[in-house]
C-alpha cells in the first residue's frame, strides 16, 4: 500500500484495525466530555466545579497508574483491555441514567467521574503499551502522531455531533453513545494478529534494573535526568498551558461575552488546531527535544496573546496554533518516553507520563478556573504563559547540558563492552 511518509504507520494491518476502532471510540468520548461539561456548568454556573470534575478523574491516576504500568509489563494485556472497556461502557450508561432520571445528580456525577478516572489510570499504561507493539520501532513516533491526529479528530466530530444532540434532547443520549462505542475496541483487540505484534525491541537508553515491581520503574526513572526534565516540562506546561477547556469557558462566558454558544465555537477551533498539530507531528522524520522546546516556547508566547484577545475571533485565531503546539509536546514526550528508555520498563515509563499528565490535570483545572473567578481570565492567561516561557527556556538549557554529558558516557559504554549490547 503506498503511503506518504505522514502515514506511514498505516503500513501496519495491527496498527490500522486500531486506529479505526479508536476513532469510533474517541469520538463517543468526546461526546461524554461535552456532556459532563455542560451537565455541571448548567447545574451550577462554575468554572471551579468543572474543574473539580476534571480533577475528580484526574486523581486515580496519581494511585493507580504505578499499578497500572506494573501490570503492563508483567501480564497479558488483551485480557486487561476488555475488561476496561466493559467497565468503561457500564460508567458511561450510568452517566445517562442519571441524566434522564436526575438520580443522584451533581454527586453521582462526581463519584462516576471518580471511578472513571480510576479505570483510564490502571488502562492507561497496558493500553500504550500493548499499542507500542503494533508498530515497528522506526513507525513508533508517525505512530503517536497519527493516534493525536485520530483523538482531534474525533474530537471534532464528537463536540460538533455532541454540541447538535445536547442542545435538541439533552446530554443522556452522548452518555449513551460513549457506552456503544466501546464495542468497536473489543472488536479490534480480537482482530488483531498476534504474529504481527513487534515485542522484541530494546532501546538505547541505560539497561534496566534487576527486578519488575514499581520500585525498579522508580529506580530506573531517576537513572533518566532527561527523561525526568522533559516530564518535568510537560507538567507545567500541562498544568498552566493546556486545560484550556477551563480558561476557554471563563473567557467565554467572561470577557468575550461569547456565552455556550461561542464556547462551542472555541472548542472546535481548539480541535482542528490539534488536527493541524497532529499533520505537523507525523510529518516529521524524528521528534526531538529541540521539537518539544520550540513547541513550548511558542505555545507560553501565544498564551499571553491569547489573553490579550479583544473578541472571540482573534482569540479562536491564537489558540488554533497553541492547540497544535499543544499535540506536538505531548507526540514528543511520549515518543521520547519511549523510545529513549528499555522495552520491558515501557509500562512502567508510560505510567510516570501518565501520571504526570493527570497531576497537571489535577493542579492546573481548579487553579486556572480559582484564578479565572478571582483576577480575571485575561490576567490568568498571561501569568500562566509567561511562567511556562521562562519554564521551557530553562528546560531547553538543561537538556541541552545533559544530552552533551549522555554521549561521551554512551560512547564509553560501547567501547567498554560491546559485547552486551542489545541485539536488534
Amino acid at each position: 500500500m503506498a503511503l506518504g511518509a505522514t502515514f506511514a504507520a498505516l503500513r501496519h494491518r495491527n496498527y490500522r484495525i486500531w486506529a479505526g476502532a479508536g476513532f469510533v471510540s474517541v469520538i463517543g468520548t468526546w461526546m461524554q466530555v461535552l456532556g459532563v461539561n455542560w451537565y455541571v456548568m448548567s447545574a451550577t454556573g462554575s468554572a471551579t466545579s468543572m474543574g473539580l470534575t476534571v480533577l475528580l478523574q484526574a486523581l486515580p491516576t496519581l494511585v493507580l497508574s504505578v499499578w497500572g504500568g506494573a501490570l503492563a509489563d508483567r501480564l497479558p494485556a488483551k485480557p486487561l483491555l476488555i475488561v476496561a472497556q466493559a467497565a468503561h461502557a457500564v460508567l458511561a450508561a450510568g452517566l445517562a441514567v442519571v441524566a434522564v432520571t436526575g438520580a443522584g445528580g451533581l454527586p453521582a456525577i462526581y463519584a462516576i467521574s471518580l471511578v472513571t478516572g480510576a479505570v483510564s489510570a490502571i488502562e492507561g499504561p497496558v493500553m500504550g503499551r500493548w499499542s507500542s507493539t503494533l508498530v515497528d520501532r522506526e513507525s513508533l513516533g508517525n505512530a503517536l502522531a497519527l493516534g493525536s491526529l485520530t483523538n482531534s479528530a474525533g474530537r471534532i466530530l464528537g463536540m460538533s455531533l455532541g454540541a447538535v444532540v445536547v442542545a435538541a434532547v439533552g446530554p443522556a443520549l452522548l452518555f449513551a453513545t460513549n457506552a456503544a462505542s466501546f464495542v468497536a475496541v473489543v472488536v479490534a483487540l480480537f482482530a488483531v494478529r498476534e504474529g504481527e505484534r513487534h515485542t522484541a525491541e530494546s532501546s538505547q537508553a541505560d539497561p534496566a534494573p534487576a527486578g519488575g515491581g514499581i520500585r525498579a520503574g522508580f529506580r530506573y526513572l531517576l537513572r533518566q535526568p532527561v527523561v525526568l526534565v522533559a516530564l518535568a516540562l510537560s507538567f507545567v506546561l500541562g498544568s498552566l498551558g493546556r486545560n484550556y477547556q477551563v480558561t476557554m469557558a471563563a473567557m467565554s462566558e467572561g470577557p468575550l461575552r461569547g456565552g455556550a454558544a461561542g464556547y462551542g465555537v472555541l472548542s472546535t477551533v481548539f480541535a482542528v488546531g490539534t488536527v493541524v498539530g497532529a499533520l505537523v507531528a507525523a510529518r516529521r522524520r524524528e521528534l526531538g527535544y529541540g521539537v518539544l522546546v520550540g513547541a513550548g516556547l511558542l505555545a507560553s508566547a501565544l498564551q499571553i496573546v491569547a489573553g490579550l484577545a479583544p473578541g472571540t475571533v482573534s482569540f479562536g485565531v491564537v489558540i488554533l496554533p497553541v492547540a497544535a503546539a499543544a499535540v506536538v509536546i505531548d507526540t514528543t514526550v511520549g515518543t521520547r518516553a519511549q523510545l529513549d528508555t528499555d522495552y520491558v520498563m515501557r509500562g512502567r515509563v508510560l505510567a510516570a507520563v501518565a501520571v504526570t499528565g493527570s497531576i497537571s490535570a489535577a493542579v492546573g483545572a481548579p487553579l486556572l478556573g480559582w484564578l479565572s473567578e478571582h483576577a480575571g481570565p485575561r490576567q490568568t492567561l498571561v501569568l500562566a504563559g509567561a511562567i511556562t516561557l521562562v519554564a521551557t527556556a530553562v528546560a531547553g538549557v538543561t537538556l541541552d547540558r545533559l544530552r552533551e554529558r549522555r554521549l561521551p558516557r554512551r560512547l564509553t559504554r560501547v567501547l567498554a563492552g560491546p559485547a552486551v549490547l542489545p541485539v536488534r
